[in-house]
């Protein structure tokens, strides 16, 4: 009887755990599932249907339109993310093999600085940045836009590679320095081949900031060297005469695209990675 009890009340919690997720998934893919539907209605049908209802006759009048407004955008922003997530992951790698593998005088002082750097708020280094810009000769450009999300990004980088690299046994780079191997030998002979896991986290952390980023887009960028992001927002606030929600629920699909779909096929790489290492430390 004990046992039976048990076995009823462990499915009892099943199922309410169930129907528990249930309802928070769909409530979470209701705004998906409402962009989704609305892409793909006539401006007549959006007016007279309500927000759940299956367009009477499904167009791609609003996604051809979207596409034609945004695409210059969407390009701009695949040149200033693709780079900014290589090359500040790349460096944070390097950083974080330095501060944690090359112990030197100060240098648990620095990590605290650039750790110090992820609770910086975006608008404190608008100014300065705006400055450095200037100075530079990157204000309104896109590589300027590079260089900023790289700066900003390299807190977050180093700090995951470092605490992946903690974890790392310090005897196995003590024995290759003793076989002769230098710092850039160890780095990417041996410290590399074993980051996989925190390279996919670096890489998908990086890409999602830079992708969706709006400030920096909007006030280092302007003209053609924007990202999509802020095209979009200039699109929504821009529309004259009737408001045309198919056209706005398409190019907000289609800026969420590429980050959907990198939770998609590479999100169980992001999970990975955060429970081989990054946490440690």
């Amino acid at each position: 009887m004990a046992d039976l009890s048990h076995s009823k009340r462990w499915s009892f919690n099943r199922i309410a755990i169930h129907t528990t997720l249930l309802v928070a998934c769909a409530v979470y893919l209701v705004p998906l599932v409402v962009m989704l539907l609305t892409s793909f209605k006539t401006p007549d049908d959006v007016r007279t249907g309500n927000l759940l209802t299956l367009p009477v006759d499904w167009t791609l009048i609003g996604w051809i339109k979207a596409w034609s407004t945004v695409h210059e955008y969407f390009w701009n922003s695949f040149m200033i993310t693709v780079p900014a997530v290589i090359i500040s992951t790349f460096i944070g790698a390097l950083n974080g093999y330095a501060l944690s593998k090359w112990s030197f005088k100060g240098s648990n002082v620095l990590f605290s600085m650039l750790l110090f750097g992820c609770f910086i708020p975006f608008q404190v280094i608008l100014l300065p940045m705006s400055f450095t810009l200037g100075k530079l000769g990157l204000a309104n450009t896109t590589t300027g836009l590079v260089l900023v999300h790289v700066i900003y990004g390299l807190a977050f980088t180093t700090l995951f590679f470092r605490n992946y690299y903690v974890g790392i046994p310090d005897a196995l780079i003590k024995a290759a320095r003793l076989d002769g191997a230098g710092f850039f030998t160890i780095f990417w002979k041996i410290l590399l081949p074993l980051s996989t896991p925190i390279v996919m986290v670096s890489l998908i952390w990086q890409f999602t900031q830079v992708w969706n980023d709006f400030l920096f887009g909007v006030v280092f960028a302007s003209g053609s060297a924007q990202p999509i992001t802020v095209a979009l927002n200039n699109l929504v606030n821009t529309s004259t005469g009737a408001k045309e929600y198919n056209v706005d629920m398409a190019a907000a699909m289609i800026a969420a695209l590429p980050t959907l779909l990198v939770y998609i096929f590479a999100g169980k790489y992001f999970v990975r990675g955060l429970t081989s290492g990054v946490v440690k430390g």
